[in-house]
């Protein structure tokens, strides 16, 4: 479950589960699914998709979680529509402890989540790319509990190598 928080009312509402060609289709959508793109919808096959959601002052807000016996983070991969401040919460469901180990600008940030919890993380991600966090407790990350978050869009002018023009696709 992919949940997108209004930030007016305070609602959520729940987005549907995604079967193998929706999430083929929205891998496309997004732009993960092309050459010299973020191919890192690719990578990681499993799970689902999410974009986080923007409020009114340019911060974004995401729900993650973990589902009871599944080791697997929904969603395994969060789509951040650029970079930014983005408040992350996540939610384990399952009857076992884990943890999260996120990626942040200046220091990572580490929740535990005890079996049945829920933690807030704040999280600054400026740049594009792929940022990937997951549960280093015992052997979950070798198990499935991986995931990452995309930041999408182009590298500042300033942090651009002094080449040539390259082809895009």
């Amino acid at each position: 479950m992919i949940f997108e928080g209004n930030s007016d009312s305070g609602e959520e509402s729940e987005a549907p589960m995604t079967n193998a060609q929706e999430r083929s289709d929205l891998l496309s959508k997004i732009g993960l699914a092309a050459q010299n793109k973020a191919t890192l919808g690719q990578v990681l096959g499993t799970g689902t998709i999410g974009q986080a959601t923007e409020k009114s002052d340019g911060t974004m807000q995401a729900t993650i979680r973990i589902h009871p016996d599944e080791l697997t983070w929904d969603p395994s991969i969060l789509v951040m529509p650029h970079g930014g401040d983005i408040e992350v919460e996540l939610v384990n469901d399952d009857r076992n402890t884990h943890c999260a180990l996120l990626p942040s600008n200046g220091d990572r940030k580490f929740i535990w989540l005890v079996n049945h919890s829920r933690g807030r993380a704040s999280l600054n991600l400026d740049g594009p790319g792929y940022y990937w966090f997951g549960s280093p407790t015992g052997n979950d990350e070798g198990r499935g509990l991986t995931g990452a978050i995309v930041v999408m869009g182009d590298a500042p002018p300033e942090a651009r190598l002094d080449r040539p023009e390259q082809p895009r696709p």
